[in-house]
Order: structure tokens, then sequence, then C-alpha cells
């Protein structure tokens, strides 16, 4: 077992080594103002083991490849994974690692990878602030023998060139270091933040009335320009079962154009256009879109703080009736982000807090560089999801719609079958007519 906590702390901060108080088997922080990345990697046998895991063969020269199946749930906590690790995962009566499965349930993000080359289990958790107002105050200790613990504890620096990040600060590997090492890094990376003086915000909304045929509208709150030449604006939809799109509508130029957008680059997953949900095959779609941007002069606004949108077509599939005559239905925000290619011979496999397998990287050539724009949900505590209200059948009115719907049927089957009687009685009755010929004289 291997953890690696890491601290990244605003560069303004008062943070020094001093604060730090080391013992041959933890380490104690104070008042710590910084995010917080936590990763766990865990062998086979370290695992619960369950009657229902079951081993699959890996091919060993394609471990590197992005996957190929992508699966998607809406889970709005993660309560019910934190509660199988507290009983599964962490030694009874250890309050220590059941407090660390605690602190999931308020992660910016959690990814879980299997290396299939080293056979282990990683789990990677983001924190990007203390939920204490003071700051981190904890001892982390190292649990076991067979452990080896490492705390970092770093911030931004200047880098040298424009595609690397640069970190500085102290690393500590408890039980092995005595003091805190002093440590200075740099490294080309895949993944930045839109500077801010290119606009670094967004906001996603669905105005109102929504109706059948949403619209999602990504507003800027200033013209937008590209950090270096070559980057194209993309945003990456992750679509539900109950929303999909009209790729021969997006295929109109005229159309495309007046909605700000360039075009669709991929489109996967459930595209039936007229498949009601509970119907379609797959958990829904995914779409990578290429947005238009212009200067402000280029777009006609007259200033700089002028916003800038783009609507984005939706649709809604029928979907199963409910109490009420109305549901709601939850989409999660869109990534925004520039897709820019990098210089020739740079390496963007050394980053050691990358991510990799987001599911849109493998649309794009592996040396392209990402800067994503900042969502900004609206109110404090704002949710990335978006909610529709949709109109269904009632199901207090529906037993009148069956019913009513069986009695046309049998109604229509009476009908029909009266028109085959007469038919057939009529047949009978020209058959028993005798016609006589008349008689010559």
């Amino acid at each position: 077992m291997k953890e690696r906590i890491t601290f990244i702390h605003n560069p303004d901060g008062d943070f020094d080594a001093e604060r730090l108080t080391l013992s041959k088997t933890s380490v104690q922080i104070k008042a710590l103002k910084a995010s917080r990345e936590e990763r766990l990697t865990l062998s086979p046998h370290e695992l619960p083991q369950e009657d229902n895991l079951i081993e699959i063969p890996v091919n060993q020269s394609r471990h590197r490849l992005f996957p190929t199946y992508h699966y998607h749930d809406f889970s709005p906590s993660l309560r019910d994974l934190v509660t199988y690790l507290q009983k599964k995962i962490c030694p009874e009566q250890d309050n220590e690692c059941s407090s660390a499965a605690k602190r999931l349930e308020n992660s910016a993000y959690l990814d879980i990878d299997y290396d299939a080359a080293s056979r282990e289990f990683i789990l990677t958790s983001l924190h990007h602030e203390s939920p204490d107002l003071g700051g981190w105050n904890e001892e982390i200790k190292r649990r076991w023998k067979s452990e080896k613990t490492e705390v970092g504890l770093f911030t931004y620096q200047e880098a040298l060139e424009p595609e690397e990040l640069s970190f500085g600060g102290y690393l500590i590997v408890i039980s092995e270091d005595k003091k805190p090492r002093p440590t200075r890094f740099s490294f080309p990376s895949r993944h930045h933040a839109v500077p801010l003086a290119s606009g670094s915000s967004f906001l996603a909304t669905f105005p109102t009335p929504t109706g059948l045929h949403p619209t999602l509208r990504l507003t800027f709150p200033h013209p937008i320009s590209p950090p270096a030449r070559g980057c194209a604006l993309h945003t990456y939809l992750t679509l539900p079962s109950s929303f999909f799109v009209d790729k021969y509508q997006l295929s109109s130029p005229n159309f495309l154009a007046a909605k700000n957008l360039h075009g669709v680059r991929a489109l996967s997953g459930e595209t039936d256009l007229e498949a009601p949900e509970w119907v379609a095959g797959k958990w829904g779609s995914t779409m990578l879109l290429e947005l238009a941007h212009h200067a402000p002069h280029q777009a006609g606004l007259k200033t700089a703080e002028s916003q800038w949108h783009v609507d984005i077509p939706l649709h809604l599939r029928c979907l199963p009736p409910a109490a009420g005559g109305a549901t709601s239905v939850d989409l999660p925000w869109p990534i925004v982000f520039w897709a820019c290619p990098a210089k020739e011979g740079i390496d963007l496999n050394g980053n050691p807090f990358d991510r990799i397998n987001l599911g849109y990287e493998v649309l794009f050539d592996p040396s392209t560089t990402f800067y994503h724009f900042q969502p900004q949900p609206m109110g404090e505590g704002g949710s990335l999801i978006e909610q529709v209200q949709v109109p269904v059948m009632d199901l207090q009115e529906s037993r009148w719609v069956e019913s009513g719907t069986v009695g046309v049927i049998m109604l229509g089957a009476l009908w029909v079958m009266w028109k085959l009687v007469r038919v057939s009685l009529s047949d009978w009755q020209s058959k028993k007519k005798i016609i006589l010929p008349k008689k010559v004289l």
C-alpha cells in the first residue's frame, strides 16, 4: 500500500516549514489553507475478496490505450461508497481510516483507476479547501510497516515555459525523513486553467420555457480569446438517456452560425431520434462540439464587458408516466476547454498529478494540451447539475386513458368483425340465387 498526500497552498500564504512537526511515524500539520490531493495505491490482495468478482484477462500490450467503453451514472452523493469503504476496507476500530473515507463525501472529484501493468488499484481524490475555516489541522500517520506514506507541501511558482507547471516546497517520507526536504520541480502538463486575461469562467443554463426541445446556453462573462495560436474552443457533453441531439439539425452551416457553433466533432452512444427513454439501449450519449469564438470587434460587440454565449439545441425523449403529470431530468454541466497543439518533442506523460481517460482526450492528438474554463454556478454553493421539468402522462389520469384505449380497440375489432360478417352473408345469399334462362318460343 502506498499513500501520497499533496497540499498545494496559495503563493501569497504565510506557510513555512516551522509549522510542521515530524516524528518517527507521523507528520503534524497546523492551520494549513491549501488544496489537498490524496492518492492511495492498493494491490489486489489488499482488497476485500468478494464472491462476485472475477479476474478478466488483460492484453498487456494494450493497457496504455484509452478505454473502449464508458459508463455513466448520476450519483448526487458518495455516501454509499463511503459506507462501503468504512465497512469493507477500513479495519475495525480504525478511526483514522474511517475519517479519511468520510472525507470523500466533500471531495471535488474521485478517480478510481486500475493499472493493468502493475495490477494495482489507484484511488485519487481532491479537495479544493479544508472544510474548516482555520485550514487543515491533523496528524498524518504511517499506519502499517508495509505502507509508504509521502506528504508534499507545495506552492505554484512561475514556470519557464507556458505549457509547464512549476512547484516548490517540501517533501516528507514518513519514517524515513528527519526533516522536510526542500523540493522544486517542473513538468509539461496536458491540462491547464484558462488564463484570467482570456476569460476563464462560464455559466450553463436552460432558458425558459424549456418545453420538449430545451436549449443549453453557455454564457461567458466577456468575449473570449484563445491562449495561443491554433487553439480551438470545444465543449464535451455527457447526455443521459432522457436527452438526445439531432445530428442532422447540427449539420446545417446556417443553423450552426446562428447558434455560435462550428460543428459536431464526435457523437457516440444512443442517437436514435425516435426511441422513448425506456427503449434506449444505452445509458445515453456523449458529444464533442466545436464552438465559435470571436474577438469583440469581430462579434460586433460594443465593449469588452459584453457577454458572449452559444446555444446548444437538445431534445427530450418520451419519458415514463409520473404522478402529477410532470417529472424532472438532470443534466450535468458540460466541460468547456481550448484544445491547443503542443510544441514538438514535448513529453506530456511526466506529470505526477495528471488525469487521463476522461473521455475526450482520445478524440484529439496525444500531444494536445487543454485549457479549461472554470464553471461558475449562480448563487453560493450552486450545483453543476441542471434540472428540467418535463410534461409526461399523469399516472392518476392514465387509468382513463388505458380504459379508453381498450374500449376503442374493442369497438374497432367489433366493427371489423361486423364488416367481415356482412361480406360473408352477402356472398352466401348471392350463391343461393338461381337465374333461369328465358323460354324461347
